[in-house]
């Protein structure tokens, strides 16, 4: 598998480029010297997300470990029943 690296600009100018090269890997796609995109083929992108995902895979991922995730404290949802 190869990774290509293109500018918006490339990319804009030749998009067919983009496309043959897509069909032997990624290509990022860069704003200003950033990766900002990324186009697989269509075959890539379906082996990716075949099946389902479960919470703990996600959670074993390196670099998740960086991320700040606060939960918001659920409301009080509980309240007295009228009986009368």
């Amino acid at each position: 598998m190869t990774l290509t690296t293109l500018s918006s600009r490339e990319f804009n100018q030749d998009a067919s480029k983009a496309k043959k090269a897509a069909k032997s890997g990624p290509v990022v796609i860069t704003d200003r010297g950033r990766p900002a995109h990324v186009l697989l083929s269509f075959e890539d992108y379906k082996r990716l997300t075949r099946g389902r995902t479960r919470i703990a895979d996600l959670l074993s991922m390196t670099g998740v470990e960086d991320i700040e995730f606060d939960t918001p404290k659920a409301p009080d949802l509980a309240q007295a029943a009228d009986l009368a």
